[in-house]
């Protein structure tokens, strides 16, 4: 490294070093996902028998009539080693694979995300944007595009961790500086988005389960944390910039190229081609055509006559105010001394007819609209309080991304036929292989869990710890943001950590009256501040590797001292934002989604 880096006191690479350490101990103890949902399953069956056979019972906090509670108000432990719990497992043990909902709505989308990424499309759209920005917002840019790479899933540890390196190499900048203000966007912004990705459908999947183990009828829909997470964008690009620019660049200084382990090329810094150009132009004419009939059908007639009604007040309010001076102007020069007729009295009276009109008017088009399906995914669907589109969100990712993906992959020849659309979607099927054992034994344990009530039994048993340590208010996020950071250290895959922590604490909270999208933000929130500096983070290791290439005597403690800015004032920025934003301002972290449980009636 620069000399600047390299006179670290050894007392501060060493604490670095033995922090470091200690971490991968304890990393190392754990065993690998698919075994730790194993092992919990076991521990579960265990439990439930000891709790059934100990008599294990407590008072339902849920109301009267509400669906799953006994009629004698107890809640007891069901044992998984009885009769009825050995039927129950070998007759479920499809129906709880099959039924997951992360399974079905990941793999779906996936398909579409991975088309678009086999045909070159997200890499193209990622090198416009970063390669065209001015160089004195390069790096807030590369942070940028670093925070929205996570909807197309690993390809911001790929295409643009490595790409920010060479950029900053181009510029005659510290490469390490580029590399970590990519891999701070990429990582340390995982769960912020301008649009949704497949993680908020994955995260919304498990909540919901949770949350019916309080409320059977409950659901959680996967754009439930999308207003804030679209927020939080400009606001972690702006922090991640801030950190890279007063902190990390410059305690790196000047880049000596002779420590390089090998020759730097730019393979990554390639302009687009004609033909890449002429892609991007067509999918983005595609993408435009495809957000309009998004928008006609998930607009409904009324909201255009409502808005129209608003657009005729002004305009009529326009003219009634200049009619009112014109008439102001005749009355002064009149100045009589006479009474103001009945029919003076009746000009308010008057005045609201246009508005009328207008109304009966507006009324009249979107009840006999001629326009089929206009506001079709607007409505309520079967059974439904909400709108079809919020049932949807997957499907719009799919398709969203595909269409485009077909059409960029024609263009610029990475598509020749329906054959080559099957083998990229095929291969991006192809990874989900350890994902699926993953989930098979993560819905095991979901279900294990809820059915034998331990779930409930430890969310009521926390909640009334909660209230005993005064902690039942908005301040408990807090503890719970840095809880969840602090697993992260330990466990790397966030639907891993969210499979086990939601059964728990989803519930725990709705019973202190928080709603369980509120408690998934907030686990986001922890999850992707330490991201950057856990070792069990899965492509640590990788950008280890791509670091080692601008340092031939680069360590892992100090990628964690580079990184370790980015996670500190991502936590603290990030978890004081959720605060004001919920609690002091009050503005909505999602569509139609509450923030108490149950929800706030206005």
């Amino acid at each position: 490294m620069s000399n600047t880096a390299t006179s670290e006191s050894k007392s501060s690479r060493g604490f670095f070093d033995r922090f470091l350490n200690l971490i991968e101990k304890a990393g190392n103890l754990l065993p690998n996902p698919v075994m730790l949902f194993f092992w919990l399953c076991v521990i579960v069956v265990i439990l439930s028998a000891y709790g059934a056979w100990m008599e294990w019972e407590l008072t339902d906090p849920r109301p009267d009539g509400a669906k799953g509670k006994a009629t004698d108000g107890l809640v007891a432990a069901r044992s998984l080693l009885s009769e009825e719990g050995l039927r129950w497992i070998i007759t479920n043990l499809v129906k709880n694979f099959v039924n997951f909902a992360p399974l079905g709505t990941v793999l779906v989308a996936l398909m579409g995300v991975g088309l678009a990424e086999h045909s070159g499309l997200i890499s193209a759209a990622i090198r416009l944007m970063i390669l065209r920005a001015p160089k004195n917002l390069v790096t807030m840019v590369l942070v940028f595009a670093g925070v929205n790479s996570n909807i197309a899933s690993e390809i911001g540890y790929v295409v643009i961790v490595p790409m920010g390196a060479a950029i900053y190499y181009s510029l005659g900048r510290h490469p390490l500086a580029g590399l970590a203000a990519a891999f701070a966007g990429v990582s340390g912004g995982y769960s912020a988005n301008l649009l949704l990705g497949t993680v908020d459908p994955l995260l919304a999947g498990m909540t919901q389960p949770a949350a019916r183990t309080i409320d059977a009828a409950y659901e959680v829909n996967a754009a439930c944390n999308f207003y804030f997470l679209f927020w939080s964008t400009f606001l972690i690009t702006l922090a991640g910039t801030w950190v890279s620019l007063r902190i990390v660049e410059p305690r790196l200084g000047p880049y000596d190229k002779k420590r390089a382990s090998g020759k730097l090329g730019d393979e990554h810094m390639s302009e687009l081609t004609k033909t890449e150009k002429r892609g991007l132009i067509g999918a983005g004419f595609v993408t435009l055509l495809m957000s309009a009939a998004m928008i006609y059908l998930c607009v409904t007639p009324e909201t255009w006559s409502s808005l129209g009604n608003r657009v005729g007040r002004f305009f009529s309010a326009s003219v009634e105010v200049v009619q009112a001076d014109k008439d102001d102007a005749n009355n002064d020069k009149k100045q009589t001394s006479e009474k103001p007729s009945t029919d003076q009295s009746a000009v308010p009276v008057e005045t609201d007819k246009p508005e009328k009109k207008i109304q009966e008017s507006s009324d009249k088009s979107a009840a006999e609209s001629g326009f089929p399906y206009m506001g079709a995914l607007a409505r309520p669907a079967e059974k439904k309080e909400h709108a079809a589109f919020l049932d949807g969100v997957v499907g719009f990712v799919f398709i969203g991304f595909l269409i485009p993906g077909i059409v960029y992959g024609l263009i610029t020849g990475s598509i020749k036929n329906d054959g080559d659309v099957i083998k990229s979607m095929s291969k991006s099927m192809s990874s989900m292989g350890s994902y699926i054992v993953l989930v098979f034994f993560a819905a095991q344990f979901v279900e294990f869990f809820n059915w034998t009530n331990l779930g409930l039994m430890l969310a009521i048993q926390g909640a009334d710890l909660i209230r005993w340590m005064n902690l039942d208010n908005p301040l408990i996020f807090v503890f719970f943001i840095l809880l969840s950071a602090m697993i992260n250290m330990l466990i790397g895959s966030a639907s891993a950590k969210w499979g086990f922590m939601a059964p728990v604490f989803v519930p725990m909270l709705m019973n202190i009256g928080y709603s369980p999208e509120i408690t998934q933000l907030a686990y986001r929130i922890g999850d992707s501040c330490t991201n950057v500096i856990s070792p069990m983070m899965s492509y640590f290791g990788m950008i280890y590797v791509f670091a080692s290439n601008y340092e031939k005597d680069f360590k892992l403690g100090t990628l964690m001292s580079l990184m370790m800015p980015y996670s500190m004032v991502f936590l603290f920025v990030w978890t004081v934002a959720f605060y004001l934003w919920i609690f002091v301002f009050g503005f909505p972290i999602g569509y139609e989604v509450p923030i108490t449980y149950p929800a706030a009636v206005n």
